[in-house]
């Protein structure tokens, strides 16, 4: 798999210099430890959180090899970091992870299965399958034109070998559940999510700019609704893309470009905050698509091998008046050397304070 993109200009409409930034008063935004996972947890990769309670919830992304060490776990943290459960995957990655009216619904990455167990979980509770996630035909969305500015036009084709890379999800007030496919370029549907057992599994949207030719090979990745529902946001993390679809039969559109590894997604109080897991931050877009914030710097991994900061963050959630952040910190590359994430031996959540909403827009 590919290494980091290197972004090394200022991009138009999106990421300012920082003179510019200076200029306009936006501050980066500092991250602090919140929690050490255990040291035998590796890659936490999703976020949720219970908003009555506080409570934490990571999943893991472990797809080492051979598949015998791998060790996934789904982890539940209290309001102020301290570990309380944790229930094992074993071998099957998990991706997307989501809370719902006391449950926890999880994406078996690993196994193409959506799950679901108590939000209040130990070690050994049951964990039920509700709807598996097949391969679509045909395997890859239609090609994209991609219009020149010499007047040509280039006609972008996909692959996919018809794996169902479930990734993303969110819920809507209905107890609608939407499920990105990061491979097959999708978005699925599964209607009352929360009370069918098996569910039944439709495709919601299916196009070209779902799907990605970019060295990281994820396309949909986060989801998130704004405020009254009206409108659906999908990251393309290979892409560098934060997407629009308005709701419900509106056509895919980009929103901003030049967010890299544009990963887990969250909507809070008018701004998107997206998790660009390629250069280690997180950023704060408006609806309009323009940066409003940015939290976290990589610092650099400690002795005792853990990230300072953000490295490859993944997810975030928002507890209270802060935010906390998935360290995913995943070694992309076969080369030997040339990532920091192969220093980190102890996966951390950071966490940082929410900023004041922005003004309402005029």
């Amino acid at each position: 798999m590919p290494g980091r993109y290197l972004p090394l200009l200022c991009l138009s409409g999106l990421f300012a210099c920082a003179a510019a930034a200076s200029a306009t008063g936006m501050e980066r935004l500092p991250a602090t430890l919140f929690a050490a996972l255990p040291a035998d947890v590796r890659h936490p990769e999703s976020l949720a959180v219970d908003p009555a309670s506080g409570e934490v919830y990571v999943g893991t992304f472990d797809a080492r090899e051979p598949a015998s060490s791998r060790n996934n776990q789904l982890l539940r943290f209290d309001a102020d970091g301290r570990l309380l459960a944790q229930r094992s995957f074993g071998a099957t990655p998990l991706t997307g992870i989501g809370f719902f009216k006391g449950k926890l619904y999880v994406l078996n990455f690993g196994a193409s299965t959506l799950q679901r167990l108590d939000a209040a979980f130990t070690a050994t509770s049951p964990i039920e399958d509700l709807a598996t996630f097949a391969a679509l035909v045909p395997a890859a969305p239609p090609p994209r034109p991609i219009a020149n500015p010499d007047g040509s036009q280039d006609l972008v084709t996909y692959g996919s070998q018809g794996f169902p890379a479930i990734n993303g999800l969110v819920f809507d007030r209905t107890g609608a559940l939407y499920v990105s496919d990061s491979f097959q370029g999708a978005i699925y549907r599964i209607a009352q999510a929360a009370t069918c057992k098996p569910c039944r599994v439709e495709v919601f949207a299916r196009d070209p700019l779902l799907a990605t030719t970019g060295a990281l090979p994820f396309g949909a990745n986060g989801l998130a609704f704004n405020a009254d529902e009206s409108i659906l946001y999908i990251n393309n993390a290979g892409d560098g893309r934060v997407l629009r679809r308005r709701m419900p039969q509106g056509d895919i559109e980009i929103l901003a470009d030049g967010v890299y590894g544009a990963d887990g997604l969250l909507f809070h109080q008018g701004l998107l905050w997206v998790a660009a897991n390629q250069i280690d931050t997180l950023v704060a877009l408006d609806e309009r698509g323009r940066v409003r914030h940015r939290a976290g710097d990589f610092l650099g991994v400690t002795a005792d091998g853990a990230p300072r900061g953000l490295l490859f963050p993944a997810a975030s959630a928002v507890q209270g008046h802060r935010m906390i952040v998935a360290n995913l910190a995943l070694p992309l590359t076969p080369a030997v050397g040339d990532e920091w994430e192969e220093d980190v031996t102890r996966w951390n959540l950071m966490q940082f304070d929410l900023p004041d909403p922005p003004p309402p827009a005029p």
